[in-house]
């Protein structure tokens, strides 16, 4: 039984989720979220039926502080953190990323995150790709899927799948769309990633950002469609030289109105602002197209 908890992210529901999977060894936490919603994440597993401290296992997509920012504090109590090695040495030592995150976030970092701190080495599990983690009665496969974030990994459960970001963010069926932040979008892993999580025969993807999806085929393939668009959409401005901040209220009407063809009223705007900011598309697909200048 899969259970899809609501952290409801800055008092908004459906921005971010974490997923609790019931196992013969007890339940199986996939996503952590923030630290700043862990009183929700524990109202959620108590919902579901069990205290916080039987959570023994944490499988984390990548260590983004909206995915993976709790980590820390169920290691603490016990549980054991699988994550892609590239992620793992941040884990245990976060000065860096908690450093990067404060030149972004500034006063806002505790309004936002919330605290995070190191979790013990002999509590983090790093898988090969591929490689499937027993627990109880299931197993998980870890998928390596770069494009988002080169420490990405979706977890597939069966003809289940947790795919973090790399299958992008969807809420109340809307629009897809590809979250796109600094420093690691890549378009063309991302693309080979699709490719492999469109191989894996699969009923059902469950996204961080949010929820279930069942119409897969067509999913990825507004993904895909919406990636390159917002990609081309970015890269005449990247080439006469605009700076970030004179390209993001642009793009954030542009994004606005795809939304609103769609049906989208002011709150959904909201939540899907909140869940991937237009702010990141822009500096991270600037930064991708830098870099193709550059190879």
């Amino acid at each position: 039984m899969i259970t899809t908890i609501d952290l409801k992210f800055l008092d908004i529901p459906q921005v971010i989720a974490a997923f609790l999977v019931e196992t013969s060894e007890g339940p199986v936490l996939i996503e952590t979220g923030p630290y700043s919603t862990f009183g929700n994440l524990q109202k959620g597993v108590e919902q579901a039926g069990y205290p916080l401290d039987d959570i023994q296992h944490v499988l984390l997509t990548h260590i983004h502080f909206d995915h993976a920012g709790a980590a820390w504090a169920l290691a603490k109590q016990g549980a054991t953190v699988y994550v892609h090695p590239f992620g793992a040495k941040h884990l245990a030592h976060p000065e860096k990323l908690i450093n990067s995150a404060k030149r972004i976030y500034q006063d806002d970092m505790d309004r936002l995150w919330g605290e995070m701190q190191p979790v013990p080495e002999n509590q983090l599990q790093s898988p090969e790709h591929g490689e499937k983690v027993k627990i109880g009665d299931t197993s998980f496969s870890a998928w390596y899927t770069p494009g988002h974030a080169v420490h990405h990994i979706a977890w597939q459960m069966g003809d289940a799948l947790f795919t973090g970001d790399v299958a992008g963010v969807r809420i109340s069926d809307c629009i897809v769309e590809p979250p796109c932040p600094p420093p690691d979008i890549h378009l063309e892993d991302w693309q080979a990633s699709i490719q492999l999580i469109r191989s894996l025969n699969l009923k059902t993807l469950y996204l961080t950002h949010f929820g279930k999806v069942e119409n897969i085929a067509s999913h990825l393939d507004e993904l895909e469609k919406r990636m390159t668009d917002w990609a081309a959409w970015i890269k005449p401005r990247w080439e006469r030289g605009d700076a970030p901040e004179q390209v993001v209220p642009a793009f954030q009407q542009y994004v606005a109105q795809q939304l609103k063809e769609e049906g989208a009223d002011d709150h959904l705007i909201q939540q899907y602002e909140a869940a991937n900011p237009s702010w990141m598309s822009v500096a991270g697909l600037m930064r991708y197209w830098k870099k193709k200048a550059e190879e």
